[in-house]
């Protein structure tokens, strides 16, 4: 690709998300005038809400209380999902590679449903993403735990086949408890796996962003060891790089960051699978670049799906989870039609 359209395209990418952050914040089921949506922002910016309350109270009330949080939770979730699905696709050396392979989402699943049907999910709104984290990672740190049993060599196999056999387990366990569970709680369960972002409020948004930030840029000081992965272990061996200590750490920050994804916003598809490979792509391996570019990308992948299931059908609204279910299972047909033409599939 030249490299000045490769330029422009970069250019456009960050170019185009504040517009797209703008009109996520004044359309609606009600629509936001702009001028008073600025000024709002504006007051907020200064620290001085209680006149924006006064000025306009119900623009204040919608943008602040209700939309900008949800945003947040938009850019957070897509932004960890993307940049974890860049580097496990890295470190796999796969573009069909993505963070599921460690059964985060059958351990979150499996949490979620067991906040639900103990009733602890009523206790209060962090109570059912605080169990889909910790199932997550316990579902990851077990799975890692068992490849640890496997020479160094095939350590990635026995990944994979420990995360397929795991998540079989944990979907197993899942349905066994749904059995359990009353009427309006099975509902509630199937509205969560949907992935979305209504009702997201400041709590839910606050406490994990710190760590997405803290641990996202981790994994992105990772680029030139995932960059070495990709020649092959034995060259990467070869330059000085402790490959199994950069699996280690690719692995457990990669796990970490999906988890609090997932906590924020559901299991939302297809993101880590689909974003990072478009990236690659457009804009070549280099993780030193494809690593933030898949950040943003996937932010505004998931701002634009839930901006489109806002207004679609407004004022119903369809679940983030099902547009990029949509998007992402018509691009990943694509992708095996396009690997195994390339013979990559044979």
């Amino acid at each position: 690709m030249p490299r000045i359209f490769r330029h422009s395209l970069l250019v456009t990418l960050v170019l185009s998300g504040p517009l797209l952050l703008l009109l996520y914040l004044a359309l609606g089921a009600v629509a936001l005038p702009l001028g008073e949506l600025l000024s709002v922002m504006k007051y907020a910016l200064l620290a001085d809400l209680d006149t924006a309350r006064a000025l306009f109270p119900r623009t204040s009330a919608i943008l602040l209380h209700i939309r900008l949080p949800r945003a947040l939770a938009a850019l957070l979730a897509g932004s960890g999902l993307a940049i974890a699905g860049a580097a496990m696709q890295g470190l796999f050396r796969n573009p069909l590679a993505s963070p599921d392979i460690l059964g985060i989402s059958a351990g979150s699943s499996l949490g979620a449903v067991l906040a639900i049907t103990t009733g602890t999910a009523l206790l209060h709104p962090l109570v059912l993403p605080g169990y889909a984290i910790v199932g997550a990672l316990l579902s990851a740190a077990l799975i890692y735990a068992l490849a640890l049993r496997s020479g160094a060599g095939q350590q990635l196999l026995f990944i994979i086949l420990a995360g397929l056999a795991l998540s079989s387990l944990l979907t197993g366990a899942t349905s066994a408890a749904l059995l359990l569970a009353e009427q309006y709680e099975i509902s509630q369960f199937i509205f969560w796996t949907m992935g979305g972002l209504e009702g997201r409020m400041w709590p839910h948004v606050l406490w994990p962003a710190p760590f997405l930030m803290v641990f996202g840029g981790l994994l992105i000081r990772l680029a030139t060891a995932l960059d070495l992965i990709s020649l092959g272990e034995e060259n990467a061996h070869g330059m000085g790089l402790d490959v199994e200590q950069t699996r280690r750490r690719t692995l457990i920050l990669c796990a970490v960051v999906t988890a609090l994804a997932i906590a924020i916003a559901g299991p939302i598809g297809f993101i880590g699978l689909m974003v990072p490979h478009l990236v690659r792509l457009l804009f070549g391996p280099n993780h030193r670049l494809l690593l933030p570019l898949s950040a943003c990308a996937g932010a505004w992948l998931v701002l634009a799906a839930d901006l489109l299931g806002r207004t679609l059908i407004a004022p119903h609204e369809i679940k983030v989870g099902i547009i990029t279910a949509v998007l992402g299972g018509s691009y990943f047909i694509f992708l095996i039609v396009r690997l195994q033409r390339q013979g990559k599939l044979a």
